[in-house]
């Protein structure tokens, strides 16, 4: 290929189109669990997250509740990927290897909000969500002026973590906080360092995101043995769950997240129509409670 300005335009745009490729083909259920919110700055506050007021009998004046406040931010980071071309390759047609590479870095930038928002998930045992306690814990504080009750969102236990999640609501159990899209781009300039000092190309991505807690309420995590028992008691404990004022929150399970090592119980309990009963194939009565979600950055 001649190197001049034309013809790396042309380059960098069939290079952009194998990213674009691989990012729109990734495979990513990240916006399945997590609510997509646009930031503008370094960070973002959610100081609406809390409890939401519920309907009541209007019976004179409006009882105007205001959002809790509890100041939980979540900063953006900077990422990155890159990969350097030579540019003999390219003078030499030899450019057509390095399609594949290019859709492959797109596919990285598409499942990376997968990896922040499923890993976080294993975090949520310790790390703290917007009440000032660990997302996944023993004692959140509920209740209002007539005194507060800790409620639970977890098991505990010494096994591979699984989750069950509420994503029937605007809400979700989880943020993906997105100030800058992931984008491809280039130095390619004849005056640029890397191409006038190394006669090298340089081709990268570069995203600003984070993830972060929605609201826990939508969310249990247990590291007890996934079985009929323990998946029956997380569900009871997560539809349990009152508001502040004493109203169920309406709390319905939708999915039941896991990592490979978890995916053949998984099946079995949520997708068998069937279990063996002491050796008589009898009803399950949990098959199609919840969708089964495997997903590959769990343990």
């Amino acid at each position: 290929m001649l190197i001049n300005g034309t013809n790396i335009a042309s380059l960098f745009q069939g290079f952009n189109t194998s990213f674009n490729k691989g990012q729109q083909g990734a495979p990513s259920r990240y916006k399945e669990v997590a609510m997509v919110v646009p930031s503008t700055t370094s960070e973002t506050t959610y100081g609406w997250l809390g409890e939401f007021p519920g309907l009541r009998e209007w019976l004179g004046d409006r009882v105007i509740k205001n959002l809790e406040s509890h100041g939980y931010t979540i900063k953006n980071k900077l990422f990155e990927s890159s990969v350097k071309v030579k540019r003999t390759d390219i003078e030499d047609d030899q450019y057509g290897i390095y399609g594949p590479l290019m859709e492959e870095m797109g596919r990285a930038a598409g499942v990376h909000p997968d990896e922040l928002i499923f890993a976080l998930l294993e975090l949520g045992f310790s790390t703290l969500c917007y009440d000032g306690q660990n997302f996944f814990d023993t004692d959140h504080p509920v209740g209002g002026e007539e005194g507060v009750t800790n409620v639970s969102n977890m098991q505990a236990g010494a096994g591979a973590a699984w989750f069950l999640l509420d994503t029937s609501r605007a809400i979700k159990p989880l943020l993906f906080q997105e100030r800058i899209p992931y984008s491809f781009q280039s130095l390619t300039a004849e005056t640029d360092e890397n191409v006038f000092k190394r006669d090298e190309y340089l081709y990268g991505v570069r995203g600003r995101a984070n993830a972060g807690f929605g609201l826990w309420q939508l969310a249990f995590g247990s590291k007890a043995t996934l079985d009929v028992t323990n998946y029956a008691a997380a569900r009871s404990a997560m539809m349990s769950i009152k508001t502040s004022e004493g109203r169920p929150m309406g709390i319905v399970p939708t999915k039941l997240v896991v990592g490979p090592s978890l995916e053949q119980a998984g099946r079995k309990l949520v997708n068998n129509q069937l279990v063996d009963d002491g050796g008589v194939a009898v009803s399950n009565e949990w098959a199609g409670s919840v969708e089964l979600v495997v997903v590959p950055w769990l343990t």
